[in-house]
């Protein structure tokens, strides 16, 4: 990981993210020698990954079985 203070990050912004684009290296930015950001690759999620909540939900009837007589609402008759 290669480290920029403020005033390099600034300047050379595009440069950096083109760098960052090409080697796919994180950069830290520290300002009077602390850090304060890290700038890294972009990754996308992968859409087959379930989310963490919706795993945990859990149906106990089948959504697909048709209503029975009963279950029709009184107007719809």
């Amino acid at each position: 990981m290669k480290t920029l203070n403020v005033h390099e990050a600034k300047t050379g912004l595009s440069a950096v993210l083109a760098d960052i684009e090409a080697t796919g290296e994180s950069f830290l930015v520290c300002r009077r020698g602390k850090p304060v950001a890290e700038l890294v690759p972009h990754r996308k999620r992968s859409r087959l990954k379930p989310h963490p909540v919706m795993s945990r939900i859990r149906i106990k009837y089948d959504p697909t079985e048709p209503l029975t007589e009963d279950e029709w609402p009184e107007d719809a008759k």
